[in-house]
């Protein structure tokens, strides 16, 4: 059993694309669009593109793109039908009970193990921890000032020190090397031959919301610390990302706290959970991601970073704030200095002082203005001229006036500036910045990061083309006549405008959603989701439109006449060669007349 497309069609349709991606993200209209930080690769300036009216998104920094099911399938890291299924329970529509194909059942059995084995392995690291073998490691742990309850409460275990241990044990519960290997828990090479990802190593298993184990992390000890990486993660596998995943979200997210305590790594959690701060997180040994900042913003909409009070924390405070708060969530910098990280601080001046850290931690916004305040010479006129134009310039990122004006005021009376002079020097920056807003960045310049100054005006050519004849029926119908499918000869823009002129003969509504929909892999619904993203910036006139129309009309026709005119003189076709030449002459009066 399979589901219709009848079907399909209508949960597409009922899921309204701004609606769905903005319970993920935080969006932000923007004349036709709505936009923000991408989900999918880290960026500080929004290019991700959300069409209400095409129902289709594009990120114009990395290029993804394509319609509500793409968004969810990669976001989620779904499948199409767990993407259909979660659409469906959220537009309230009922879908039959359908048979998974043989490779839907492939994949879901291999979650299923994935599931199965890494529970075991944490079982095993668990009870080598309690072995004689984990002396080392208990006491590791101990000098951590790690209690029973919390090791048994976070699954803490240890690796052997013997490079095959986990292997021999998992050989023996039927596991065969093909799916060892797939799982990350072994390793195989030439040299060594079979041996486990972690050996010898305090060992943090990582949990999904539903606390189920998809993967580990490793700290090494004693004198190995200083010449093997400290931590070690496993690698990706379809059950585990790391740039998807934070350690402790499935014990922080149940905590009655309105704010996350943002942590570096695992320790500082699992310190804080001792301490009894059970809404403590962690990214994995990466940078905080806007998929992470999204991730925190579906449970709570406050976050207090927790980061290192050295350089390298004050940077990842910095970098971590504008994620956050593009989510939508609510930013504070704690202070620990004179002590460098929670589990410090708290071993030194206890839990009551580490509280009214929290109560005190600063505003983001004037965190990240005290770090800039460093790069500059107060006492210096001209240095202190420069200060005020960048704290102008930070606050023309509040696109909220009321917000915005109360960050003015408050920056004012902090800083010693009249608030109207800091009022007009926002506004005259803030105006300044649009204005000189590049083209480039409104068009996407590095979706065409490959190819030729030509190739990239004709492929926004018949993009925009395209764009406007999926909006306009009235224009279809009239160039029907003139230009074909076969006009559009730029890469996916031959396949879109085929897809588009056999729903419009067939008397369907042309929608750029569900042309997306007919491409089947990601990479062709992202190319497909550009041709729709794009048009004229800013508002036109009746009068500017109709000539811009004209112009896109022209362009794209004369590139389909001089790729035939090639074609004829390849062929040798003379008579051919002078119609082409007499239809190009007539070309710009003829597009004028059909469209005025």
């Amino acid at each position: 059993m399979y589901y219709p497309d009848e079907l399909v069609e209508e949960v597409r349709a009922r899921s309204d694309i701004v609606n769905v991606i903005g319970s993920y993200i935080r969006l932000q209209k923007k004349g036709s669009s709505h936009m923000g930080l991408c989900p999918f690769h880290n960026e500080k300036t929004p290019s991700f593109s959300v069409s209400a009216s095409r129902q289709i998104y594009h990120c114009f920094g990395c290029g993804v793109g394509g319609n509500v099911f793409t968004f969810i399938m990669e976001y989620e890291n779904y499948t199409f039908v767990e993407a259909l299924k979660l659409l469906a329970e959220r537009a309230g529509i009922a879908l039959p009970e359908r048979e998974y194909t043989e490779e839907e059942r492939r994949q879901a059995d291999l979650r299923s193990r994935l599931f199965e084995v890494n529970k075991k392995a944490a079982k095993y690291f668990y009870y080598r921890l309690k072995s004689p073998d984990g002396e080392a490691a208990r006491r590791y742990l101990a000098g951590r000032s790690l209690s029973e309850d919390i090791i048994k409460q976070f699954g803490l275990g240890y690796a052997s020190k013997y490079s095959d241990d986990l292997y021999k044990y998992l050989k023996g519960e039927g596991y065969d090397d093909g799916f060892l290997k797939t799982s990350g828990l072994i390793s195989f090479d030439e040299v060594r031959g079979a041996h486990d990802k972690f050996w010898d190593r305090v060992i943090f298993p990582i949990m999904d919301i539903n606390n189920r184990v998809i993967g580990f992390g490793g700290r090494v000890m004693g004198k190995s610390a200083n010449e093997l990486a400290k931590y070690l993660n496993s690698p990706e596998t379809s059950i585990f990302n790391k740039g998807r995943s934070l350690y402790a979200l499935n014990l922080a997210r149940r905590s009655k706290e309105p704010y996350f305590l943002v942590c570096e790594g695992y320790m500082d959690v699992i310190t804080l959970h001792q301490a009894g701060f059970s809404n403590a997180v962690a990214a994995l040994g990466t940078a905080l991601t806007s998929f992470h900042a999204n991730l925190l913003k579906r449970y709570k909409t406050e976050a207090v970073l927790t980061f290192d009070s050295d350089e390298a924390g004050i940077q990842a405070s910095l970098r971590a704030i504008p994620l956050l708060k593009e989510a939508g969530m609510t930013v504070k910098v704690l202070n620990m200095e004179p002590y460098k990280d929670p589990d410090d601080f708290i071993k030194a001046l206890g839990t009551e002082e580490f509280k009214k850290r929290i109560e005190q931690a600063r505003n983001s916004f004037f965190f990240e203005i005290e770090v800039m305040q460093r790069e500059y010479d107060l006492n210096d006129p001209e240095q202190k001229t420069r200060f005020f134009q960048e704290i102008a310039r930070k606050l023309t990122g509040f696109s909220d006036e009321l917000e915005r004006n109360i960050y003015i005021e408050a920056s004012a009376k902090t800083y010693n500036i009249g608030v109207d002079m800091l009022r007009k020097l926002v506004d005259r920056l803030a105006l300044t910045m649009y204005t000189a807003a590049p083209e480039a960045k409104v068009f996407g310049r590095e979706a065409y990061k490959n190819k030729k100054p030509s190739e990239e005006g004709l492929f926004r050519a018949q993009s925009l083309l395209l764009t406007w004849l999926s909006e306009d029926e009235a224009l279809f119908n009239i160039l029907r006549d003139v230009l074909g499918p076969e006009d559009f000869t730029e890469g996916i823009c031959t396949r879109v405008a085929q897809y588009m002129y056999e729903q419009h003969e067939m008397g369907q509504k042309v929608e750029p959603a569900g042309i997306i929909s007919r491409f089947e892999s990601m990479e062709e619904q992202s190319e497909a989701s550009l041709v729709f993203a794009l048009d004229i910036p800013g508002e036109m006139t009746g009068a500017i439109r109709q000539k811009a129309l004209i112009d896109t009309v022209c362009r794209v026709m004369e590139n389909s006449l001089d790729k035939q005119s090639l074609q004829a003189i390849e062929d040798n076709n003379t008579v051919r060669l002078q119609e082409i030449i007499r239809q190009k002459l007539d070309l710009r009066k003829k597009v004028t007349n059909l469209l005025s």
